[in-house]
């Protein structure tokens, strides 16, 4: 009988430690993936075409969006550090800005965006107070996005992309 408990015990750590991996997020390249053609209700190729052209010629624009969501990221950090009092609120707004970043980057073909926005996230999204470790953290996921920008990483962002995530996983696993 305690075997059997333990073989349990065992089988649910192990489980509590599959579950904490990483994802990577992989979004689609085109709205065609993402919604049916032929049939009742479907979207023609056409339509497709035009709904595709208007968001690439967006572009220009979803780079003016992204450096206001990081002058509004800075300003939500610069009081987590500030305010120790009132973290919760600065958390839940890195949250939000962050979230705002998830969503937009990989219908701009900036995957990474997406990718490094989604572990923000999940970093912050349940913390209630973050110490001096945490806050670096959070600092260093910004300071990520803005170089996917700066550098133009478009898609995964290659090599470099992938080192990157790497990094901030590996800090992320520290911490948790």
């Amino acid at each position: 009988m305690a075997e059997d408990e333990e073989q349990e015990n065992r089988e649910n750590q192990e489980g509590q430690e599959e579950a904490q991996e990483s994802t990577i997020i992989r979004t689609p390249d085109t709205l065609k993936s993402k919604v049916g053609t032929g049939g009742p209700g479907a979207v023609d190729l056409e339509t497709l075409a035009r709904a595709e052209a208007v968001i690439a010629s967006l572009s220009d624009d979803y780079l003016k969006w992204v450096e206001e969501d990081f002058k509004k990221l800075d300003d939500a950090l610069a009081k987590l550090i500030a305010e120790k009092d009132n973290r919760k609120e600065h958390l839940d707004r890195i949250f939000q800005i962050s979230h705002d970043v998830k969503g937009q980057g990989g219908s701009f073909g900036y995957d990474m965006m997406t990718i490094i926005g989604n572990q923000l996230c999940r970093f912050v999204e349940d913390m209630e107070d973050a110490d001096d470790a945490e806050i670096e953290a959070v600092t260093l996921h910004i300071d990520a996005l803005k170089m996917v920008i700066a550098k133009r990483m478009e898609g995964d962002g290659g090599a470099e992309g992938e080192s990157l995530f790497s990094g901030l996983e590996k800090v992320v696993a520290k911490l948790k």
